[in-house]
């Protein structure tokens, strides 16, 4: 695996995803070559989330490349050095997850971000699942939180939730 080009890589696959869904195409299973989807999976990305990119890209002109690079090396980080390389098996359950409408010291959608962003960190996100998705930009252009800086966050306060709430009320106070 070569670690330097990463960065021209992923965005020439990102490129390829935002054309393809342009043109119509809506199955991400069929957007990438066999050596594309080897090169993705070695990285700990999955097809799905360039689809999820190239959706969101096409229909509302967010998250842009810049964005999912930045995500997308936080999980990358994440895989190679902490799972070794290795997929999870586990896949997050959707029907599980918290209200849109919940809140944790008045903070909507916090509650729901939380498992949310563990689950794209460690790559088990259903397909059903986008973390940067409109209900998830809304809430860091709200609390003027950068999508990739959350996610690290996450990491370093991976069992804990209350410093990465405690941090979020700092934000959120500051962007007002």
């Amino acid at each position: 695996m070569k670690h330097y080009d990463f960065a021209q890589k992923f965005h020439a696959l990102y490129d390829k995803a935002a054309g393809l869904y342009a043109g119509g195409q809506r199955d991400a299973k069929t957007f990438f070559t066999p050596d594309e989807l080897a090169w993705l999976s070695s990285n700990g990305i999955g097809a799905q989330s360039l689809y999820d990119y190239a959706e969101d890209q096409n229909n509302h002109g967010e998250p842009g490349y810049d964005n999912a690079l930045a995500i997308e090396a936080v999980r990358r980080d994440y895989f190679l050095n902490i799972q070794a390389g290795k997929a999870s098996t586990t896949v997050l359950d959707d029907a599980k997850m918290p209200a849109k409408a919940d809140a944790i010291n008045g903070i909507a959608w916090l509650p729901r971000l939380l498992p949310k962003a563990r689950a794209k960190l460690r790559g088990e996100l259903p397909a059903s699942l986008m973390y940067c998705c409109g209900g998830d930009r809304n809430f860091f252009k709200t609390h003027d939180i950068q999508p990739a800086e959350f996610l690290s966050l996450v990491w370093r306060h991976e069992r804990d939730d209350a410093p990465i709430v405690d941090w979020v009320v700092r934000r959120s106070a500051a962007a007002k």
